[in-house]
């Protein structure tokens, strides 16, 4: 187990590695005065000028040395102090300036990210638990009218694209209901959180209510999650669905639970203690993808619904042709996808013996 995880750790640096050639590649089909632009709030009018700033942040050397550059930092003259310090590098924390969010790359996912989590942390367990469930109904109830119903859901489910269902729960359940809003909270909550009274521990509104005994605040921040988690859930639902029945039917046909049955045993505890664990194996690689895939951010839900989480800070970004932001972005949810595949493996082989064992 422990050759396993170490086996995993050590491909990481180098797909990481890979990573941020990639990206560096990107930045570098552009010339030295679009670069140039990518980094400066205020691009020079003067040609002079860009020159000397072009041979400030080294856009004309060598693509070997840009790159160690862009990855550990530049050591040059503050231009409004003069004072000397290594400036830049995404090893450092830099990723350097948004124009989208008229700040720094690692201010804007710091300030955007914890959103996103709570969003995924919300969905989390009615996407899994609900998804799952409906797949081992459907396989124990195989041909009759739930599995028949649950199929046609998944077919609908896989079909329908995220933004038409976005769409369509946003103009039901809030357009002609009034039940669930988009954003993120209320007017008068947003006044009470931004307020010196409401202490601000992790970022998320849920959490940061009941740290403050605010439970006003907590139902309006989860109502304003309803329809994000009801889109995400949908989708993922149908995917879930699917795969469950498919490896929980094929459970069910091995000849250890004919055995148990033969013995005697109750059919709730042949589904719930012998064919469902087994059939769980691929459903754990499939849920930890869906997890990660909500901690990188939903793009198209938090757009829909002007949630203000890091999906739709990069949507904003590439519409508006702010590629460093974009790259950011993306080298952000790269580490955070290789974390995510390293802790599914890790539950894969914990779950699964033949994986340790090969």
């Amino acid at each position: 187990m422990y050759a396993y995880i170490v086996r995993r750790l050590l491909l990481m640096p180098l797909i990481l590695f890979g990573v941020t050639l990639l990206l560096f590649g990107m930045i570098a089909l552009l010339p030295p005065d679009a670069r140039l632009a990518l980094y400066l709030r205020d691009i020079p009018k003067n040609p002079k000028q860009s020159e000397t700033l072009i041979r400030q942040y080294g856009l004309n050397d060598p693509i070997y040395v840009q790159y160690a550059n862009w990855l550990f930092g530049r050591e040059g003259a503050d231009p409004n102090t003069g004072e000397v310090a290594v400036r830049g590098g995404i090893l450092r924390g830099d990723f350097g300036w948004s124009r989208t969010g008229s700040d720094t790359i690692a201010n804007v996912i710091s300030r955007r990210f914890p959103a996103t989590v709570e969003l995924s942390l919300w969905a989390i367990v009615p996407i899994i638990g609900i998804g799952v469930w409906m797949g081992v109904l459907a396989a124990v109830k195989h041909n009759k009218w739930q599995d028949q119903l649950l199929r046609v859901f998944a077919i609908v489910g896989w079909s329908f694209p995220s933004f038409v269902v976005g769409l369509l729960l946003l103009m039901i359940l809030y357009a002609r209901l009034q039940w669930f809003p988009p954003g993120r909270l209320s007017d008068w909550a947003t006044i009470v959180v931004n307020s010196e009274a409401f202490v601000r521990h992790t970022g998320m509104n849920t959490l940061d209510a009941i740290l403050n005994g605010r439970l006003d605040i907590f139902f309006d921040a989860l109502r304003h999650l309803v329809l994000p988690i009801l889109t995400l859930a949908y989708i993922q639902w149908a995917l879930l669905l699917k795969i469950t029945r498919s490896s929980m039917l094929e459970s069910l046909r091995q000849d250890y639970i004919n055995t148990a049955r033969a013995k005697g045993l109750v059919e709730k505890v042949v589904i719930n203690r012998h064919a469902r664990p087994n059939a769980l194996i691929p459903v754990v690689t499939v849920s930890g993808a869906v997890v990660v895939g909500l901690l990188n951010g939903v793009i198209i839900t938090e757009t829909i619904y002007n949630y203000p989480g890091i999906g739709s800070v990069a949507a904003q970004a590439a519409a508006s042709l702010d590629v460093l932001t974009v790259l950011g972005f993306t080298l952000f949810t790269g580490i955070i996808l290789l974390i995510g595949n390293l802790v599914v493996d890790i539950l894969y082989a914990v779950v699964d013996p033949r994986v340790r064992l090969s």
